[in-house]
This record gives C-alpha cells, sequence and structure tokens, in this order.
C-alpha cells in the first residue's frame, strides 16, 4: 500500500504525539512549514522528509523491489529474436484474423447486410 507523503507525515506526527506547532519547534521552522508538509500535494524532498520523520521518532526507509508486471518478458524476447519482415508478416495475418472476427460479430447482430 503506498500513502501519499503529507499524511506519511500527518500520521507520524499525531502518533508521536505531537502537535504542527511542537514539530515545527523541534525542527526549527513555523507551524505553518509543517502544515503545507501535510497538504495533499506536497512533494518535499527526501532529506526533508527524513528529518521531520527522524523528529517524530521515526526513520525514513527507502527499498527497491523489482516491478510486477502483466507482460511475460520471455514472449516479448522471443518475438524480438524473429525477423522485422515475419513479425510484420505475423502481424497483419493476426490483423486479417481479428478484422474477420469483427466483422462476423457484427453481421451476427445485424449491423452489416
Amino acid at each position: 500500500m503506498t500513502s501519499s507523503t503529507a499524511s506519511l507525515i500527518r500520521d507520524a506526527r499525531r502518533n508521536a504525539g505531537l502537535s504542527q506547532a511542537s514539530l515545527a519547534s523541534r525542527l526549527g521552522t513555523t507551524q505553518s512549514a509543517i502544515a503545507r508538509l501535510e497538504t495533499q500535494g506536497t512533494n518535499p524532498r527526501i532529506e526533508t522528509l527524513s528529518r521531520v520523520l527522524a523528529a517524530c521518532g521515526r526513520e525514513l526507509q527507502l527499498d527497491a523491489r523489482p516491478r510486477r508486471t502483466s507482460i511475460d518478458e520471455t514472449l516479448v524476447a522471443a518475438h524480438l529474436r524473429i525477423p522485422p519482415g515475419e513479425r510484420l508478416k505475423a502481424f497483419e495475418h493476426s490483423y486479417a484474423e481479428v478484422r474477420a472476427f469483427a466483422l462476423a460479430g457484427a453481421r451476427s447482430r445485424g449491423e452489416l447486410a
């Protein structure tokens, strides 16, 4: 689950039992600056986010994970090994089959004479 930086900051502050003013005091800034950080759409630098979370007794941890994709990359790689001319012929053949299928559907619905 992802959360916005605004809600991450707000939740950390609340869980630490801090008001915006008390968090601002810890950070040497103003309450309005904290309020801006807690506004949806805010995009603080990582250093700022880390400092704010540390002031709330939290540690920022970044993690990079492999993306999950619905694409079978082995199939893509296999298709790229096929010469371009053959790929184009296969595409044209597939297009003709899909077009025929679509026309048959239109005829069965009475959309074509």
